[in-house]
């Protein structure tokens, strides 16, 4: 591994204008990085990853590296980019256990943490160095959200977000009440009312997306947020129909192969599937089925009746009548992207939210309602890991300033 590593380190050109590092959509150092680690300075190397992003391991493992670092990479046009994302990996994790400081001075003020996702955890990490007390409420019994239950273990190992959890935010001090939905026993008025100056709301988009077409109700038919978070406890059969073809359907493809299914297909109206490449080269291997041009009519009890569709020249699809076919199968996945529940917003009052019942917040992760903060897919909708953290830095020392200006740097 080290050997691999370090042969890769030596094919980076040290560009003067590295696009590697414009194509990351939280700028990593790439070429400093690189550089510290040829001469030997690892644990250098490795604070400097984690002082830009908090959660550099998980990102190693699960970005799209093919559209952003490495897809930039000048030696990309003519061969093999520099395999950042293994550096990036053999670094982070290699620093990591040497990671044993204990939490940063207290300043005495008290910030809340709603959702522990990429956003939510990215934002007590980085409150938490500057000395707040920090609290993380999670709706469910770990912290990680839709990085320990949207995203299957062989992508992302579960041991990662435990050695995270441990190093960035038992050893910090931050603490977590686990299982509480805010918005339930307890609301965002509660929070003011007990000290917290500020109120940080990163809590994902976990409601599906619907279909609304007859027989999703059925018992045979589930959604890809739902399975993804426990698939274990799912019996899907050996043949599977998934509709959607993103990258979700294919974490839950690979899933589903992965427990015993045998036939698993994947169908979209499109012409090519939305997923990465990466994802998608992946999941043919494996031995994923793809249909194109099908659009879901009826969910059956032991299939899906599909509608042929062709693209129009004004680019909208248009259904071929008479084409109407039914895919027999076992089990049903839809997925079709998810959207945002709305507990807090209906027991908050002043917290605005858009039509599709995101946050409505500025660039700086202000909300409608003063001393309220938010960000990640909350806000903007399903995006990347580490989009939610590139944003939400910002918003960390939006919420760090608010706090100076309204509180002191002491309470």
């Amino acid at each position: 591994m080290a050997l691999h590593i370090l042969d890769e380190a030596n094919r980076c050109l040290q560009c003067k204008k590295p696009q590697c590092v414009q194509g990351c959509p939280i700028q990593t150092p790439i070429p400093e990085i690189v550089a510290l680690l040829k001469e030997n300075r690892l644990d250098e190397a490795g604070k400097t990853l984690f002082e830009n992003n908090p959660l550099t391991t998980v990102c190693s493992l699960i970005c799209n590296h093919e559209k952003q670092c490495e897809g930039h990479c000048v030696l990309n046009k003519k061969g093999a980019p520099v395999h950042f994302s293994a550096i990036e990996n053999y670094i982070s994790s290699a620093y990591a256990p040497k990671m044993v400081k204990g939490p940063a001075k207290s300043n005495g003020h008290k910030v809340a943490i709603v959702g522990s996702g990429p956003a939510g955890l990215t934002i007590a990490i980085i409150l938490a160095r500057y000395g707040y007390q920090v609290t993380i409420f999670e709706g469910k019994d770990k912290i990680g959200g839709i990085l320990r239950h949207g995203i299957p273990e062989f992508r992302l190992p579960k041991s990662v977000l435990d050695d995270l959890q441990y190093r960035h935010i038992e050893l910090k001090g931050i603490k977590i009440r686990p299982n509480i939905r805010i918005g339930d026993a307890i609301g965002i008025d509660d929070l003011f009312r007990d000290g917290y100056k500020a109120i940080f709301i990163g809590t994902g988009v976990w409601r599906p997306k619907v279909l609304h077409i007859k027989g999703e109700s059925f018992g045979n038919v589930h959604f890809a947020i739902n399975y993804l978070s426990n698939p274990n406890v799912y019996k899907l059969g050996e043949r599977v129909t998934i509709i959607g073809a993103g990258n979700a359907a294919m974490d839950v493809a690979r899933t589903a192969i992965r427990n015993g299914s045998r036939q698993v297909t994947c169908f979209t109206p499109e012409a090519k599937v939305a997923a990465s490449d990466y994802e998608f080269n992946y999941a043919a291997l494996e031995g994923v089925q793809f249909e194109y041009h099908l659009k879901p009519i009826e969910i059956l009890d032991d299939g899906v009746i599909f509608r042929q569709v062709k693209e129009a020249e004004d680019g909208t699809l248009q259904e071929i009548e008479g084409s109407d076919k039914v895919y027999p199968s076992d089990s049903v996945i839809i997925a079709i992207s998810q959207g945002p529940r709305n507990v807090i917003v209906s027991t908050t009052s002043g917290l605005e939210a858009n039509a599709s019942g995101l946050l409505v917040a500025d660039e700086k992760g202000n909300t409608s309602r003063k001393g309220i903060f938010a960000s990640g897919d909350v806000v903007n909708g399903a995006r990347t890991v580490v989009e939610a953290v590139a944003h939400s830095k910002i918003v960390a020392e939006s919420m760090h300033q608010y706090i100076l200006e309204e509180y002191g740097p002491n309470a």
